[in-house]
């Protein structure tokens, strides 16, 4: 197994609007659908678009969504055999995003069910993978991690926020991706990229080998001993809609890192599939193959064919397949 990631996985409705509609107002739909969503869960079907061997770990319940996640886990090729069907509903979250600010706003039902449990992971699975991917660091991250390290493996992060246990948890990780969240959190504002690559080399100070920060629409900073510091400017495209971006950006850099990118290389990969992401509607109907990047990078043309079956096969599952 290439990539492994353990996380929370969930049902996004998706809707696209021109302007956000005020209070007691409404608005037409350019748009709609149905995807799977979630952190590592979508970073983990981007990797599996990608060409990597990828598996996911984590709790569904028993609802029509539950069944929907691992449906949409199986058509994007990512192994959930080692995840578990527990009684209950499966978190969702209903989107409405607009053209006119390229935002959104997001209503959702979290903690439907448990986390899984540490004592529910099958360590032999966890380190049969080249690269761990988290989004806990909780117990069941630490234990995770650990087994990781001792088996001589990596260890990939999506860091989201900033707090003080996820600042403790910094020494566990080997590549840190983390948000600008984060790293105004605890930084503050960058003034220049001065101050990304002395911040950069803060993180890296505290372990990770590789440390990265996605910048948005601007594109991401990185820092490695053995390179030194990198920013990549993110390519230019009429963007439909950014949700899900950053956690396609995290499985993305981690297929580069396999297909034995460094750390630059990765960095500018991962954001010409956001770049291609960001086309379409929703997190994950966007993904492209390698391929697809590949012609992309070369070109700058996007063959989106398949890309727009696949926006068509998650809307029709939705209205007429359950």
């Amino acid at each position: 197994m290439d990539i492994i990631g353990i996380g929370v996985p969930c049902v996004d409705i998706l809707t696209v609007v021109e302007k956000m509609p005020k209070a007691d107002s409404g608005s037409s739909m350019l748009d709609f659908n149905r995807q799977g969503g979630g952190n590592v869960a979508t970073a983990i079907v981007a990797a599996a678009r990608l060409g990597t061997n990828a598996g996911f770990v984590g709790l569904s319940g028993t609802c029509v969504n539950s069944k929907f996640i691992r449906d949409d886990f199986e058509y994007n090729n990512v192994d959930i055999s080692r995840s578990k069907m527990i009684e209950g509903a499966s978190n969702f979250s209903v989107i409405l995003s607009d053209l006119e600010t390229k935002g959104r706003a997001i209503v959702y039902k979290g903690d439907n069910l448990r986390h899984i449990g540490a004592e529910e992971l099958d360590k032999d699975y966890i380190t049969s993978a080249k690269i761990l991917h988290l989004e806990n660091c909780s117990e069941i991250g630490k234990t995770a991690a650990t087994w990781m390290r001792e088996a001589g493996k990596k260890v990939a992060y999506d860091v989201a926020g900033y707090s003080e246990q996820m600042k403790n948890f910094v020494p566990y990780i080997d590549y840190f991706i983390g948000s600008e969240y984060y790293y105004r959190g605890a930084f503050g504002e960058a003034n220049s990229m001065a101050d990304y690559e002395k911040n950069c080399k803060i993180v890296a100070e505290s372990g990770p080998e590789i440390v990265v920060f996605t910048l948005g629409s601007r594109g991401s900073v990185g820092y490695t001993k053995s390179e030194g510091f990198f920013f990549e400017e993110s390519f230019k495209v009429n963007v439909f809609d950014t949700l899900g971006a950053g956690d396609v950006y995290h499985g993305a850099y981690l297929a580069g890192l396999i297909k034995g990118y460094n750390a630059r290389e990765a960095a500018r990969f991962a954001n010409a599939v956001c770049a291609i992401k960001v086309c379409y509607i929703g997190g994950r109907a966007g993904i492209p193959t390698f391929d697809i990047v590949d012609k992309f990078i070369k070109t700058g043309e996007i063959d989106d064919a398949d890309l727009k079956q696949r926006v068509d096969y998650y809307k029709n599952k939705w209205l007429y397949g359950g």
